[in-house]
């Protein structure tokens, strides 16, 4: 018998079990939404000032459950996140030839380690990087220069997401 010739009724009741169905695999498989972070310190301080910091003190007050400690009382903070580099390449990955720029790699690459104020490491000196690639035409170089701005703000999106996961990874101080 065709769905399609089905009566209403019993097309709606195929639909409704189809979509339990797909509810009980979805919960059987461990998905779950993502929830806000939750970590093994309740202060933290982080040091410097720059775009990905700013971002990430921003992604911190967003969760709600660390208070951020200013740099200069950072003693009393639980944990302190040092940020020990932040280094922005351009990579040429292919040129025409005469030799002319056709394709750039950008890449954002963040040290940080995370210890608590009397030495302990919490996380060892690590690293965490994002690249992009981005087609490059000297006629357009100015746009393109907005364009890598912008792909460069979207790395530093995705590296304060990891930070805060790797941060929430620590589970004791």
């Amino acid at each position: 018998m065709n769905n399609r010739n089905a009566p209403l009724p019993r097309r709606g009741f195929l639909l409704g079990l189809a979509a339990a169905g797909a509810s009980l695999g979805l919960a059987g498989c461990g998905f779950e939404l993502r929830k806000a972070p939750v970590f093994a310190f309740k202060t933290l301080s982080v040091s410097g000032n720059s775009e990905l910091i700013n971002r990430l003190r921003r992604e911190m007050r967003a969760a709600g459950t660390v208070t951020l400690v200013p740099p200069e009382q950072a003693q009393t903070a639980d944990a302190i996140l040092e940020i020990l580099g932040e280094n922005r390449d351009r990579i040429v990955i292919s040129t025409n030839s005469a030799g002319l720029l056709r394709e750039l790699q950008l890449q954002l690459r963040v040290r940080f380690s995370l210890r608590t104020p009397g030495g302990k490491m919490l996380l060892a000196p690590t690293e965490v990087s994002q690249t992009r690639d981005l087609s490059f035409n000297e006629t357009n170089a100015l746009a393109k220069e907005g364009e890598a701005e912008l792909l460069y703000r979207d790395m530093q999106a995705d590296i304060a997401q990891q930070l805060m996961r790797r941060l929430a990874a620590v589970k004791e101080l």
